[in-house]
């Protein structure tokens, strides 16, 4: 297997351009089957459809029928039944329409062909939710053995967005389930992977409705409280001292062996000529 399959990410039509170059011709069939003969994909990434598109599409196919065929493969388990590839969404609002037949693309593929065209069409026409997403990137590194470069090269995405999403997956669960419900964004929950209390923080993240930089700001602080907090005491009695002479912050670092550093922070050159002239003194 290689994975490093080339510009996966540049289209469906260039992607099944891809399968039928290897392929004979009837590896790929036009054709129109019943419904009740289609089984989802189960390596499709979205587990969850907009009830109101769905509907819409429905409304759609009832008028104007299903323009696009659904990308299908034969059921291994089954003779004569098929799995979908790509076009669950085309199939369920087929279903609500009251069709009883659909056109279909029978293609012969395998296992991780289905699961990368799966993800590529959902992302592309960016149906999948961040979670979804990130679900995706994980199958094709468990099951078919993929890194973050070669994702990011086939999904047409940087590796830093790669590995950012599959780091979502990290937080806790009631968080996840935010995202899914899209009432937090990836942005938003990005600060709190790794936080002790991100699931606290999350809750007024929603509630207060911050922004990803507010969110960052919040956590600094927070991070910032929880090392003044493990501050020797006497260390801190003389810190707040020199902060308030001064009207600065101040940072005081203390080693083992009672060595370190006294930091004073200034803004501007005013302040720099305070800190000089009190050194001075």
């Amino acid at each position: 297997m290689n994975p490093a399959k080339k510009g996966l990410g540049r289209g469906l039509s260039a992607l099944f351009g891809d399968i039928d170059d290897k392929s004979t011709s009837s590896d790929k069939v036009s054709n129109t089957i019943p419904i009740a003969d289609l089984s989802r994909n189960k390596y499709q990434p979205r587990t969850i459809f907009d009830e109101e598109k769905l509907n819409e599409l429905s409304k759609s196919i009832n008028e104007n029928g299903v323009i696009q065929p659904i990308a299908v493969r034969p059921n291994k388990y089954e003779k004569g039944k098929y799995e979908i590839i790509a076009g669950e969404r085309r199939w369920l609002a087929a279903q609500r329409a009251g069709l009883n037949k659909v056109p279909v693309i029978i293609l012969d593929v395998d296992d991780q062909k289905s699961l990368e065209i799966a993800i590529v069409e959902n992302i592309q026409r960016q149906d999948l939710n961040i979670i979804e997403e990130a679900k995706g990137y994980e199958r094709l590194i468990k099951e078919f053995g993929y890194d973050h470069e070669t994702i990011a090269k086939f999904m047409s995405k940087s590796r830093s967005h790669v590995s950012n999403t599959l780091r979502l997956l990290t937080l806790p669960k009631d968080i996840i389930g935010l995202l899914e419900e899209e009432k937090l964004t990836a942005g938003q929950a990005r600060p709190l992977v790794g936080m002790p209390n991100a699931s606290e923080i999350a809750e007024n993240v929603v509630k207060k409705k911050l922004a990803a930089r507010e969110i960052e700001t919040f956590i600094k602080g927070k991070k910032r409280s929880a090392k003044l907090n493990d501050e020797d005491p006497n260390i801190q009695f003389v810190r707040n001292e020199i902060e308030s002479k001064l009207g600065l912050n101040v940072k005081i670092i203390n080693k083992k062996n009672n060595s370190g550093k006294v930091i004073i922070e200034y803004k501007s050159l005013d302040q720099f000529d305070l800190i000089s002239k009190k050194l001075r003194k």
